[in-house]
């Protein structure tokens, strides 16, 4: 088709309960993929919406005593608005499987495959999962659950229809093979292979009993299958059948954002009924991870959903934005804690990019008078102007793959090295030394550093790049990507000094769940000394792959040498350990980290977002205790 709009959806949610901080994340992600398009001068079109129909829905109505109508429908206002509203969603539809557009083009599809024989009447008998809307055969139940979620089923007969899975089997199956970028990552790509690969059985695609859906037509006493239903609705915002050259621009969808769980019905269910229906298929099906509370899955039903209202509240729009696109690399489950939000906020966002932005405006007012100086040669070593054309193409790349964590990191890698450039360059020394072309040229590469940095976080951030190229003494907006490169906004500029955009964040014992203790409990001297605490020399020090905060250390306690994993890394470089003495904790229980066993523990001194390794004074005997 002659698509010309980058199209992106996210699943369309279940309105059974209010949003959990997990069901941003997915959304989020896709804002952020959808504005950095928009960025670079595409037309984009990014849907989200509700998913309203379904049994869950309405025995959740019975038991209310409401209509299912009234009853999702207060929900679905909280997703727009504040919920979706206040994260910045930038959607350009909002889909309701209720609304007339939809019905009639589920139902249209319906006929349309009933005529041409993918969709046929039987007998339905088997397994039902209520929560998760899905059927299952004795074979692929789990001690006699489900085995998505673990929930009981319920024993279902009734008559049904039945659409032809078995028919495109093959023909689905080839196109994954040779389309290897179709359903990322690849891990879920083989677990769908191997679904495939067990043989596919003709699904259910219509219920009898429940009123809550969209007839077949027809057959009025049949509501047709939520899950045919829902995933309709990307070609229904699509235009498709009700606008078809709008979508001749717009299909096939680019991406369809997903979560894990609902991979199956994204990547083989969903593209059967595609090709059923003669309709070229995704580019991109993505099933990102989960955002887990311990090892669990967050949930309502399981009590460990975290409103992300709340979050919003105590942190604001960026803080949160940031965190969720920055902490878990995308497509791997990460572990949610509200101290991880803290210290991400604090280190990177208060201390790297807003001390930054302090630091630079403060020396342009006192050495500039407040002007922009201009770049008067390439006396420095262009390091900045160099790191930054990497950077932009390293956005524009892992966006690309939809690693949008990594794009993240690369940005703060600039920030970061601006920050140590200021601590290299001195400015108040140069200017100590009355050498203004020098001065000149640093400060003009930090206030253009922090420009970039501006526009590089338009997509993830919404606040913060207007407030930034406000202290810069920029008041016009980001328009497009090509303005991240070095030298593009001219000197002369009149900076604005501002409050911190990002104040540090102090934990407050309600946010713990603890009630605060000015001192620990006290000890007895028995249980001090039952910790072996020893003087151990860094010996090696690696990054751990595929993690932020991991490295690795062998370390020599004066008996033999020992591997210890330790959460440091945005505080030490590897390099900066090595031949460096710390304090160990020998004693401690080994334990797996990412497949590396751990024998022991630094100790390290914190005071919110700084950590200092504790280590003795002067050098002492490798094993020395510390008592």
């Amino acid at each position: 088709m002659g698509q010309s709009v980058w199209y992106i959806t996210t699943p369309i949610y279940y309105p059974s309960d209010n949003l959990h901080i997990g069901h941003a994340y997915t959304t989020v992600a896709a804002d952020a993929l959808a504005r950095f398009h928009r960025l670079k001068g595409e037309a984009v079109l990014f849907v989200t919406g509700t998913d309203e129909h379904g049994q869950k829905i309405q025995r959740k109505a019975e038991a209310a005593q409401m209509t299912p109508l009234e009853f999702v429908t207060p929900i679905v206002q909280y997703i727009q608005d504040p919920l979706w509203k206040r994260l910045g969603i930038s959607y350009d539809d909002f889909i309701r499987t209720t609304e007339d557009r939809h019905r009639q083009v589920v139902q249209a599809i319906f006929a349309r495959l009933q005529q041409q024989g993918d969709i046929y009447k039987g007998i339905y008998e088997g397994w039902y999962c209520v929560p998760d809307e899905s059927y299952w055969t004795e074979s692929k139940l789990v001690d006699g659950k489900c085995p998505d979620c673990g929930r009981p089923v319920e024993r279902v007969r009734q008559e049904s229809y039945f659409f032809r899975l078995s028919r495109y089997q093959d023909r689905l199956r080839e196109h994954i093979v040779s389309h290897p970028d179709f359903i990322q990552p690849t891990s879920r790509q083989h677990e769908m292979l191997n679904f495939i690969d067990a043989g596919l059985e003709d699904l259910s695609v219509s219920r009898t009993g429940i009123q809550w859906g969209i007839p077949v037509p027809g057959d009025p006493d049949h509501v047709i299958y939520v899950w045919f239903d829902a995933l309709t609705n990307y070609l229904t915002a699509a235009g498709y059948l009700s606008d078809m050259r709008r979508f001749q621009a717009v299909w096939p969808a680019n991406v369809h954002l997903v979560g894990k769980e609902i991979v199956r019905f994204h990547a083989v269910i969903w593209p059967i009924m595609l090709l059923a229906l003669d309709l070229p298929l995704p580019e991109r099906v993505f099933g990102h991870g989960w955002l887990l509370i311990g090892q669990s899955k967050m949930g309502k039903s399981l009590g460990n959903a975290v409103d992300p209202i709340a979050l919003l509240d105590r942190y604001g729009t960026d803080a949160v934005r940031y965190y969720l696109l920055r902490e878990v690399p995308f497509g791997a489950d990460g572990s949610y804690t509200e101290d991880s939000l803290i210290l991400r906020t604090n280190v990177d966002l208060a201390n790297d990019l807003g001390n930054l932005l302090s630091r630079t405006t403060a020396m342009i007012h006192r050495f500039s008078q407040d002007t922009v100086p201009s770049l008067v040669s390439a006396a420095d070593d262009g390091v900045l102007a160099q790191l930054a054309a990497e950077v932009y193409r390293e956005v524009d790349e892992a966006i690309e793959a939809l690693a949008i964590s990594d794009a993240l990191a690369a940005v703060f890698r600039l920030v970061r090295r601006a920050n140590k450039y200021i601590d290299e360059e001195k400015p108040w020394d140069l200017a100590r030394q009355g050498d203004q072309v020098r001065l000149g040229n640093v400060l003009y590469g930090l206030w253009e550093t922090l420009r970039i940095v501006s526009v590089l976080l338009t997509p993830f951030l919404i606040e913060t790049p207007a407030r930034i190229r406000y202290q810069l003494g920029i008041d016009e907006p980001v328009r497009h990507y090509r303005e991240a490169i070095f030298g593009f906004d001219p000197a002369g500029r009149q900076v604005r000094r501002g409050a911190p955009i990002f104040p540090r964040i102090e934990p407050k014992p309600a946010m713990a769940g603890v009630e605060h203790q000015e001192n620990a409990p006290p000890i007895s001297i028995e249980a001090f000394q039952a910790l072996d605490l020893r003087v151990a020399t860094v010996r090696a020090a690696s990054v751990v792959e595929g993690t932020d905060k991991l490295l690795r250390l062998t370390v020599d306690d004066g008996v033999r040498e020992r591997t210890i994993v330790s959460g440091i890394r945005q505080h030490y470089a590897p390099d900066d350990l090595v031949g460096q003495q710390v304090v160990i904790v020998a004693n401690l229980k080994p334990s797996k980290f990412r497949g590396i066993l751990s024998e022991g523990m630094l100790l390290a001194a914190s005071d919110g977002e700084r950590l200092s390794l504790v280590a003795p004074i002067s050098h002492v005997k490798e094993g020395a205790r510390v008592k």
